[in-house]
């Protein structure tokens, strides 16, 4: 077998694993970007339209919609590459279970990497399919979108993957959350444009990964 076809036994053992638990990410899949959407979108965006000029000319539901879908890509990007790295290392030891075969080190890597985004694609598929249902979309471009979320997935999956593999406690990924991955949602411009910071700020937001 070639080395995708490894790549692919790791990838069928992850969808397997999904299919038992899947019902836990129905809410962050398909029903947090209804929420958003009709919170931030709906309900907020009318009260910032009413007492501001629109952000970048368009209402404010239309400008939080992407960023909304991005930072749920880095979201799930970010916690399918912590606990379930360090799981498969020390409490289930799937890892173990796939070295023990013909599989290789970059064989179970891709494979859960595959999965990951595979997770990531989807969730930025209803996203844009609830952006959509609120009449957000307003270009033939917006069908690139899940594809600018499984980038965004992937890069912040692939490192965080690399670090869970060498964390000896999950600890480590409260820290990640709280200090990392919750501030870049909240100040990265998903919520407001990024003239509203001071001129220094601008540039610590720009290099912001998100």
């Amino acid at each position: 077998m070639t080395a995708v076809a490894y790549a692919f036994r790791s990838y069928e053992f992850w969808l397997a694993y999904y299919r038992r638990v899947w019902r836990g990410s129905i809410v962050s899949s398909f029903v947090n970007p209804v929420f958003y959407l009709a919170a931030l979108g709906v309900g907020l965006g009318t009260l910032v339209s009413k007492s501001s000029a629109p952000p970048g000319g368009v209402t404010y539901s239309h400008y939080v919609a992407p960023g909304l879908l991005v930072a749920a890509a880095m979201q799930i990007g970010s916690s399918e590459s912590t606990w379930p790295v360090m799981g498969s290392f020390k409490w289930t030891r799937s890892y173990f279970a796939m070295a023990a075969t013909p599989l290789g080190p970059g064989s179970i890597l891709a494979g859960h990497q595959l999965f990951v985004a595979t997770r990531v694609l989807i969730s930025a598929t209803v996203y844009l399919a609830v952006i959509a249902a609120f009449g957000g979309i307003h270009s033939w471009l917006a069908i690139f979108a899940p594809a600018a979320g499984l980038l965004t997935g992937l890069a912040f999956s692939a490192p965080i993957a690399a670090y869970a593999a060498t964390a000896e406690s999950d600890s480590a990924f409260s820290a990640i959350f709280r200090f990392a991955i919750v501030p870049m949602f909240l100040f990265s411009a998903t919520f407001y444009p990024l003239s509203v910071y001071p001129d220094a700020l601008q540039w610590v937001v720009r290099c912001t990964p998100l």
